[in-house]
């Protein structure tokens, strides 16, 4: 996107208020054992290579991206290719898990409109919803060994819709009442589940209004902020909600829109 990306009224940059690395105590995630879908690029990348920066051993499944710099890179950082919508495989990848302390969530895809078609339709269901419901079961015994938690990522289109993207809107929907009921049933096993809705964030997924200019600009009018989010951003708040601050925190939906879904 051009012109005025990085300069909204949100402060410098798309960093805003400066980098949340600060927000945190030093290593105030080590001897945590993280996993992560979806975190081979955007914000399952900008999360893995967050916590390993505080401390965590990290693995970060998913596909190669399309550009090999979106890779996560940090020494704490595994990165192992995986498909999600392969619940056997995943299933099986997660169960590897000598010990997991937090499952976070974050693979997704859109097809647009093209997700009026049945294949569309399917695929992005499964990638988005499904695999979220696969991971969540298969690191539940290991995440009750120690109290441990889990973090989804939903979407400010679970709020209001998109009638360009219906599957990745019912997707992301069918997130946020996922993530509510996991919370009731999982609170037995002293595991906490928590989401994300972000807004608009540049990541490869909104590339489509990125390369659009009457849509980006259409975006930045509505925006509070005036900018769009970064990948990091989101993932200070999923880290927020990984940490002993959001201890008393389960079934909670946390916005990240700049204030998007307020106007």
């Amino acid at each position: 996107m051009t012109g005025g990306v990085g300069s909204g009224r949100g402060g410098g940059g798309a960093g805003g208020c400066g980098d949340v690395l600060g927000a945190f105590a030093p290593d105030s995630f080590a001897g945590r054992n993280v996993l992560v879908t979806g975190g081979t690029s955007g914000i399952g990348a900008a999360t893995a290579v967050l916590l390993a920066e505080l401390g965590a051993d990290v693995r970060a499944l998913g596909l190669p991206p399309a550009a090999a710099r979106e890779l996560p890179a940090h020494e704490r950082v595994r990165v192992e290719e995986q498909d999600v919508t392969d619940r056997d495989g995943l299933a099986r990848r997660i169960a590897e898990s000598r010990r997991l302390d937090c499952l976070i969530c974050c693979a997704g895809v859109s097809r647009d409109r093209a997700e009026y078609g049945r294949t569309a339709w399917d695929h992005v269901l499964a990638v988005n919803l499904d695999a979220t419901m696969t991971a969540c079961q298969a690191a539940r015994p290991l995440l009750a060994r120690g109290g441990g938690c889990v973090v989804t990522v939903s979407s400010m289109f679970a709020l209001f819709g998109s009638r360009d993207r219906p599957a990745y809107s019912a997707a992301k929907g069918g997130i946020t009442q996922l993530t509510r009921s996991l919370a009731a049933e999982y609170a037995d096993d002293a595991i906490r589940v928590n989401a994300v809705a972000p807004g608009f964030v540049a990541t490869p997924l909104a590339r489509g209004v990125l390369d659009n200019p009457h849509a980006a600009r259409a975006v930045l009018s509505r925006l509070p902020l005036g900018r769009l989010g970064s990948p990091r951003e989101v993932a200070s708040a999923i880290a927020f909600l990984c940490s002993t601050a959001a201890a008393y925190m389960t079934g909670s939906i946390l916005t990240v829109d700049g204030g998007y879904s307020a106007v």
